[in-house]
């Protein structure tokens, strides 16, 4: 996967990612930040310079972004789409994100779980690459610093939280919808205790919660909303929901 731009490339060398290469444009002077960042990164990987026409095309660089070009890119290996790779405690919480389209929107819902103290993410169903280098772009490296993992089926998913609960996890699958389910299944967000171990599911923009993950789910909540608009982006819901988790189990702070 390509990684490009300050944060994301920081957050890289900071977390210890594999490099298979480190490209750079030809005939241009380095700062002393890409310079530092082309010394010290991977020695594995392999250097290389390249022109800065190929580079931009490489790294899908809008010509808004800055008439310098790209100064520098990291070329990552990709972790392993394991579940287990997502640490479940007796406070866990899970963001999965049900068949998202947009790569900018599963970036950007994946930097509110960072922020917002998920301990991973899981992308399911036929969705954007989450190693897509405009996914990278909008997660700001938080995709970089949380487990992101891809899965399949709501199946795989729902089988890997049925091992846990037998270990003793009682985790609890809790979507979002427009409107919540009129049985004891439904409530509004707020109205939930979302402080023991949760797996909190948001769909897409277009049809919500496929009906697997509907089924699946121990509670379905509703998120109010006013206006003209007809529903929340996903980035937009995912940020709503976990803000409102955080904000029953008391909100993280950095280290």
């Amino acid at each position: 996967m390509l990684v490009q731009g300050v944060r994301p490339i920081t957050v890289a060398l900071e977390r210890g990612w594999p490099l298979a290469a480190v490209l750079a444009p030809l005939d241009r002077r380095l700062s002393p930040w890409a310079q530092d960042v082309w010394d010290r990164a991977d020695p594995g990987a392999v250097r290389a310079r390249m022109a800065p026409e190929l580079l931009a095309v490489l790294s899908e660089k809008d010509a808004e972004e800055g008439e310098d070009g790209v100064e520098l890119v990291l070329v990552a290996r990709t972790a392993p789409d394991d579940l287990d790779r997502i640490p479940v405690g007796p406070d866990a919480l899970v963001l999965v994100l049900d068949r998202p389209a947009s790569p900018g929107n599963l970036g950007s819902a994946v930097r509110s779980a960072d922020a917002l103290g998920a301990d991973g993410v899981v992308v399911c169903g036929r969705a954007a690459d989450p190693t897509d280098s405009r996914a990278l772009r909008a997660s700001t490296g938080s995709a970089l610093a949380l487990p992101v993992v891809a899965a399949p089926a709501p199946a795989d998913v729902l089988a890997w939280v049925a091992r846990h609960r037998e270990r003793g996890v009682p985790l609890r699958v809790v979507g979002t919808d427009e409107a919540a389910p009129d049985d004891d299944r439904g409530a509004d967000l707020d109205a939930l205790d979302l402080t023991g171990p949760v797996v909190l599911v948001v769909g897409t923009e277009a049809t919500g919660m496929s009906a697997a993950w509907r089924r699946a789910c121990d509670h379905v909540a509703a998120i109010p909303i006013g206006g003209a608009a007809s529903s929340l982006n996903a980035a937009a819901s995912a940020g709503v929901a976990l803000y409102e988790v955080a904000r029953q189990r008391g909100f993280p702070r950095r280290r």
